[in-house]
């Protein structure tokens, strides 16, 4: 059946209802696609604005100036000093054709590199994020410096960049107590569960050991921000803002750098240390240790070469012998002995002792140093001419618990508290100790070895300097080396007495000033000539070996005919002025020989140097001594002299 045409009208309604439908289909799209422009230009614009950016702008860590040190009248310890560097990023330098190990090859042709540092670079670029910078080349010179800047379109993902490394300008004289810094190492990151952002840096460098290393929290800082705009390749175009970190704090130790210098140059090549400590206030003028060495070397990054020769040292340059050597005090400890029998009233100051020139004990001889002995001594004239027999009686008389106590009370065997890196302890022993750690009883011969600082008696110099502090003033002196935190001065607290009468005291002090200046002293060849500046002291031989029988029968072998290595230690402590103390020193002189020869005379110029505040006067010294105390000091490589030459100081 044939269908019926449609008429023109049904035709066009057809028509109209699908336009209709069509321009309502357009417009719900055009309105879907509105929405969805709004949304993206207008609702969600800064998180799509962010990522448009993170495309082209990397945000980088900007490390802060670490704090500077300076001694207590403001001389450069330890400062900053440009370091003009190269740094890599793995992730835009992988953009190059050739990758990363082809940027390199580049930049070995515009600077040289050594091939251990380019495999350091690409193990460090391995084991960080692709995004982190790891520098490749430090402390270049300008010209090298320049020569990577115009370079840099053919060095995809390389950056020069200036940064501040550190620098001590003193070299040797602060190594020992200030320390030096370097790298973050992963043993430095070892139980830190959140570590400062700052230490994920590659090659950020933090205290090592010294001051550096026990006040890190102060003298490193806070990181600040830098936003740099990179192009498609990675190279860096610009850079759109920077944030400084805060700066570290600036720390003021209480050592003084001129007489740190001078007794760092008198101790020579020596293997030797020399404290010097001000006895009214605790604060350490002068720690040094000999020989030492130049911290800047750790900094650069020292080489192997240069660090077998340090470590294979007989000398030891890299111990701090200040506080981490610990010797037999021999006859410095005979002030110690002393004070215990006074203060258990077992002596009094006119007891004497008959010195045949040993002391007989269980069968056994203990030899006086002198053969044939002092005859009849009392106290002072027992410190004057270093008796031992006189100690060995009294030792006996008050007991090893008894001297144990009072080393103990003038600062021997304590690890006392101060921002330098392994501090010893020492030993102070008694009955207790040697029961508790070598299992057997204390013997007679034990009490004797004490009370002359042998056997098992072991003391740091620093210890040596804090007891000689106490003797000279009857207070609990403590030591002290961080006088200003960010210029905020450190508190000192006031020190209580000993608990020794001011009487007993007096009659060890004469005894001291004799050793000095007694006609039959052993240290008055290093007497000084200055009345205001009058020395008291004890010198003192410690044995490192056993003097065999057959070796006395035939006269003793000579130190100076032993291998230096079998020496005995030579030690020296001292204080003055002798009226109105001011500076306790001590003095070991490691394989010296004799106290008086070899210590107490560095001891002198060391006191001297810290009374006058430089060189010591010649006037200080006996007329027949003065020529060849001059040839000495000409001798002397020293950094600061008496005409006010010095280092840069703090502004």
């Amino acid at each position: 059946m044939a269908r019926k045409p449609k008429t023109q009208a049904e035709l066009g309604e057809g028509v109209t209802r699908r336009a209709l439908m069509i321009s309502v289909g357009m417009g719900a799209m055009v309105a879907a696609l509105g929405a969805r422009m709004y949304r993206l230009g207008v609702a969600q614009s800064d998180k799509y604005r962010l990522l448009a950016e993170e495309n082209r702008i990397n945000i980088r860590l900007v490390p802060p100036a670490r704090g500077q040190l300076f001694d207590r009248a403001g001389t450069l310890i330890a400062g900053n000093e440009q370091n003009y560097r190269v740094v890599i990023t793995k992730e835009d330098a992988s953009k190059a054709i050739g990758g990363v190990q082809m940027v390199l090859d580049r930049l070995c042709q515009i600077i040289p590199m050594a091939s251990d540092d380019v495999a350091e670079a690409l193990k460090a670029l391995e084991r960080n994020s692709p995004f982190v910078p790891i520098p490749v080349a430090e402390r270049l010179s300008w010209q090298d410096f320049s020569e990577v800047a115009i370079n840099g379109p053919a060095l995809p993902g390389v950056t020069p960049e200036v940064g501040l490394s550190r620098h001590y300008p003193q070299v040797g004289d602060f190594a020992h107590v200030v320390g030096y810094v370097g790298p973050v190492s992963e043993k430095d990151l070892e139980g830190v569960e959140k570590p400062d952002p700052l230490l994920l840096i590659p090659r950020f460098q933090i205290g090592k050991i010294g001051v550096e290393r026990w006040l890190e929290s102060d003298l490193r800082g806070g990181a600040g921000t830098r936003q740099i705009e990179v192009n498609a390749v990675g190279r860096v175009m610009r850079e759109l803002s920077r944030e400084e970190g805060i700066a570290g704090a600036d720390v003021t130790l209480t050592l003084d750098a001129r007489v740190q210098n001078f007794v760092q140059a008198r101790l020579g090549s020596e293997s030797a240390a020399c404290v010097i400590m001000d006895v009214q206030t605790g604060d350490l003028v002068a720690t040094a240790s000999a020989p030492s060495f130049d911290p800047n070397l750790f900094v650069r990054g020292i080489a192997s070469a240069d660090y077998k020769v340090l470590i294979e040292d007989d000398h030891r340059p890299l111990a701090n012998k200040v506080v981490q050597g610990t010797y037999p005090p021999g006859s410095t400890f005979k002030m110690v002995t002393a004070l215990a029998a006074l203060a258990d009233g077992v002596i009094d100051t006119e007891t004497r002792v008959n010195c045949p020139g040993y002391y007989e004990s269980g069968g056994r001889r203990f030899h006086c140093w002198r053969t044939g002995g002092h005859g009849s001594v009392d106290l002072e004239r027992s410190l004057m001419e270093s008796c031992d027999v006189f100690y060995y009686e009294i030792a006996q008389r008050v007991g090893i618990d008894k001297v144990a106590e009072m080393g103990r009370q003038l600062g021997l065997g304590i690890r006392h508290d101060l921002p330098m890196s392994a501090i010893a302890k020492g030993n102070m022993p008694d009955k207790a100790w040697k029961e508790r750690v070598h299992k057997a009883d204390w013997r007679i011969g034990d009490t004797i070895n004490a009370a002359i600082g042998q056997g098992y008696v072991l003391t740091s110099p620093l210890q040596l300097a804090v007891m000689t502090a106490r003797i000279a003033t009857g207070k609990h002196i403590e030591p002290r080396l961080i006088k200003a935190v960010s210029g905020v001065e450190t508190p000192i607290a006031p020190a209580p007495d000993l608990m020794v009468s001011g009487e007993k005291l007096a009659a060890v002090q004469r005894g001291m000033f004799a050793v000095m200046n007694g006609e039959t002293g052993t240290a008055r060849g290093s007497r000084v000539a200055d009345e205001t500046m009058i020395m008291c002291g004890k010198t003192g031989t410690a044995q490192v070996r056993n003097i065999s029988a057959a070796e006395r029968e035939t006269g003793v072998v000579r130190n100076e005919d032993l291998p230096w290595i079998r020496r005995d230690h030579a030690l020296f402590v001292g204080y003055a002025p002798a009226e109105n103390p001011r500076y306790a020193v001590a003095v070991v002189v490691e394989h010296g020989g004799g106290g008086s020869a070899a210590a107490a005379p560095i001891a002198r110029d060391a006191l001297l140097s810290a009374l006058t505040g430089g060189i010591p006067p010649l006037s200080a010294y006996p007329a027949e001594q003065r020529p060849a105390i001059e040839e000495r000091f000409n001798a002397l490589s020293l950094r600061f002299d008496n005409l006010g030459s010095q280092a840069p100081t703090k502004t």
